[in-house]
């Protein structure tokens, strides 16, 4: 029967706390706990929460991902799929921008026509 992930990552963890030397005693402190209570955690009698999860990742001195077995692979697929919607966020603003941009450009050039031809006028009527 294969494994799932959940007993994957606590075989995980439990194997990270033997090989840095921690002992159940160690880790339970940390966690503010007793020491069967953290037994229960890596022996699955107790569910592993995402705080815990956390903590545990922070008092091993290891990466969530790297508990978890998330390869580089996942995570650039997950940053590929995410980069299409927000190039396409981008482009959207840049061109909502850029049509506001044309329409003050617009209302600029005809405010300068108006102003020439103010200027035009009075030039005129301190002429006569």
């Amino acid at each position: 029967m294969e494994e799932n992930k959940t007993d994957k990552l606590i075989k995980k963890i439990a194997g990270t706390r033997a090989k840095k030397g921690f002992s159940y005693e160690n880790i339970a402190f940390e966690l503010s706990i007793t020491p069967a209570a953290y037994r229960k955690i890596e022996i699955g009698a107790t569910k592993l929460t995402v705080e815990r999860l956390f903590q545990l990742s922070k008092i091993l001195n290891v990466s969530l991902s790297e508990l978890l077995e998330i390869g580089n692979d996942s995570l650039q697929q997950t940053n590929n799929e995410n980069a299409t919607g927000y190039q396409q966020k981008i482009e959207n603003f840049y061109q909502d921008n850029k049509e506001m941009s044309q329409t003050l450009v617009d209302s600029l050039k005809d405010e300068v026509t108006y102003l020439k031809s103010e200027i035009e006028f009075l030039h005129n009527l301190v002429k006569s």
